[in-house]
């Protein structure tokens, strides 16, 4: 499978939005891990630091307007 920065910055999002909202009622980072991220997506412990840390909202806006640039310059025939 090829790598795609994209499609980790969705897996970020994805782990992101799962600790805020297991963390807005109150449970403690290593509870989260344990319970919630580590059966599901299968990372470290440093791993899920790493991902609270990037800014995927940010990186993805700018892969899609990266794009948006792309495709007008190169329209398709279709």
């Amino acid at each position: 499978m090829a790598f795609s920065r994209k499609n980790m910055l969705f897996r970020v999002k994805e782990v992101n939005e799962l600790y805020v909202e297991k963390a807005k009622i109150g449970l403690t980072t290593e509870f989260i891990y344990r319970t919630f991220i580590k059966p599901r997506f299968h990372i470290s412990r440093s791993t899920l630091y790493e991902y609270l840390a990037i800014p995927y909202d940010r990186q993805l806006k700018e892969i899609y307007q990266r794009e948006k640039a792309e495709q007008e310059q190169n329209p398709t025939l279709f």
